[in-house]
């Protein structure tokens, strides 16, 4: 009612309350904002334009965006038009970094070490117990294996090999594969990690390796991966899974099952996921300042200057938290590949004027220096023109620091209580006393 009203208003249109009570229904039930996905383009053949097929709107109402969005959500346009999704992945700049740090190209980084695959399911590779950190497996910082969720299931599923680890991708991002369908299948020993259905694409090689024909297995894949089993599979396809002695076990997972993961995708990460497990293990330093780039923001600097100690104190104080928000998992993430840094003997250095770089963490004989990002305030475009004023050679103080760089003070008075400036005159000012 609220929009009609204000809509009356701004337009001076004066209508009968019924007709406000009509076009509010006609308003029920409609988003009230624009979702945006990071990537996602529609394809829209020549001879068609984009309005053929939706509407399309400046995203927050903002017309003066030269950015356009399809109105219609892509569930309304996916049997029409062709979509990409063009995602965001933070592996390119963990392997740009660590090509840099350590000279080492990423194509030339091995992949059948069998340490990497032993990490997945044990700390031993790093050389620390689940005494030190509290977990069985070494992936903290590992993308897509380093969550709790993940580190349960690859206790829960004891992968042995690369396969296994692409059934582990596929099976944690699916949706009602995983619990209460085959983890409960490999606990009661029905069958193992390598059997069970973790991605779309083995749903249809394996019936045919049963002798299911390829039409049809693709066609019950196809059923499957989008939830629909329990409502499409007819009696042809019952017949099939008899025919071709398809195991109970296997129809009633498919019948739970609401989504499936391409095999393609789950390869993409597990391999970016065992290489950079292999720079854990051989070159950890340059592993950590690497990965601990994506980590700053969620960094307390207050806390990890304290030590090891303060660290896990903190990480128990968020672990007792009994609904944490999305920051505090963020920093207890971040507090967790910290603090199995530190047992592993690598201490993070304090932000230092001369020392420190804008956003990166810089790799010495003692530990890992700090850079200026990691400062609570202290945005990138700060950070670098922080670095810059620095590194200019022009200023001889706090002062002219400040007003080169256009750093805020409060985020100055930060660096200054760390003691980053040691050393630096606050003015460029003599007074009698300097003589």
């Amino acid at each position: 009612y609220g929009f009609v009203k204000k809509y009356c208003e701004g337009r001076g249109f004066e209508y009968s309350s019924a007709e406000m009570d009509r076009l509010s229904i006609g308003c029920t039930g409609v988003k009230r904002t624009t979702s945006q996905h990071p990537g996602g383009m529609v394809v829209v053949p020549n001879e068609y334009e984009v309005y053929d097929f939706t509407p399309v709107q400046h995203p927050a109402d903002k017309t003066e965006s030269d950015m356009i969005t399809t109105h219609f959500d892509f569930h309304a346009l996916h049997d029409t038009i062709l979509k990409l999704d063009e995602l965001g992945h933070d592996v390119p700049t963990l392997y740009k970094h660590l090509e840099d740090m350590t000279g080492i190209k990423i194509a030339d980084v091995p992949t059948t070490d069998p340490q990497i695959y032993k990490l997945f399911t044990s700390t031993e590779p790093i050389g620390l117990t689940y005494e030190d950190i509290g977990v069985h497996s070494g992936t903290y910082g590992i993308p897509e294996f380093g969550t709790g969720f993940a580190m349960q299931m690859l206790r829960d599923a004891q992968p042995k090999n690369f396969s296994d680890l692409l059934q582990i991708s596929g099976l944690s991002h699916g949706t009602d594969v995983w619990i209460g369908n085959a983890k409960d299948l490999i606990a009661d020993g029905t069958c193992t990690i390598s059997e069970v259905i973790g991605t779309r694409d083995n749903i249809m090689v394996y019936l045919m390796h049963r002798g299911v024909e390829p039409s049809l297995a693709f066609k019950i894949m196809e059923i499957t991966r989008k939830g629909n089993a329990s409502k499409l599979f007819d009696d042809t396809i019952y017949q099939a899974f008899k025919d071709n002695n398809v195991p109970d076990w296997y129809v009633e997972s498919c019948k739970k099952i609401k989504y499936m993961f391409p095999k393609a995708h789950a390869a993409a990460y597990v391999t970016a996921a065992v290489k950079l497990c292999w720079f854990k293990i051989n070159r950890p330093s340059e592993f950590y300042a690497a990965t601990l780039t994506k980590h700053t923001e969620n960094l307390e600097l207050d806390i990890i200057l304290q030590g090891k100690d303060a660290v896990q104190k903190r990480m128990k104080e968020l672990q007792a938290i009994p609904k944490p928000q999305a920051k505090e998992k963020g920093m207890l993430e971040a507090l967790q590949l910290v603090h199995e840094m530190m047992c592993r003997g690598i201490k993070l250095l304090p932000i230092d004027a001369k020392l420190s770089e804008a956003v990166t963490y810089k790799v010495e004989e003692e530990g890992l220096r700090l850079p200026f990002l990691a400062v609570s305030g202290c945005g990138e475009n700060a950070a670098h023109k922080l670095k810059e004023a620095i590194n200019s050679g022009k200023c001889n103080c706090i002062d002219e620091i400040q007003q080169e760089s256009g750093v805020n003070s409060s985020v100055l008075d930060k660096l200054k209580e760390y003691n980053v400036f040691k050393g630096i005159p606050q003015s460029a000012q003599l007074s009698l006393f300097d003589f």
